[in-house]
């Protein structure tokens, strides 16, 4: 199985494509699934998330760690 969201557990769905002439050809749908940065428990945190848990606030992104001229 590929990427599915760690949230809300959304991962790919099986099916078939059905044409005109009603011939069917099999499929899967795979959801927008961004690996972006999260904050856990106060931790900054890697998490597969779908883009629909973005959008609605269900994680809170992590700002990235801004680099100083000391680190550069």
């Amino acid at each position: 199985m590929g990427k599915y969201c760690e949230i809300c557990g959304k991962g790919t769905l099986n099916g078939n494509n059905v044409s005109h002439s009603n011939r069917k050809t099999h499929t899967t749908w795979a959801p927008n699934v961004q690996s972006v940065h999260v904050v856990v428990n106060g931790a900054n945190k890697r998490m597969n998330v779908c883009t629909r848990c973005l959008r609605s606030g269900n994680v809170q992104r992590s700002l990235p760690k801004m680099k100083t001229v000391e680190e550069a």
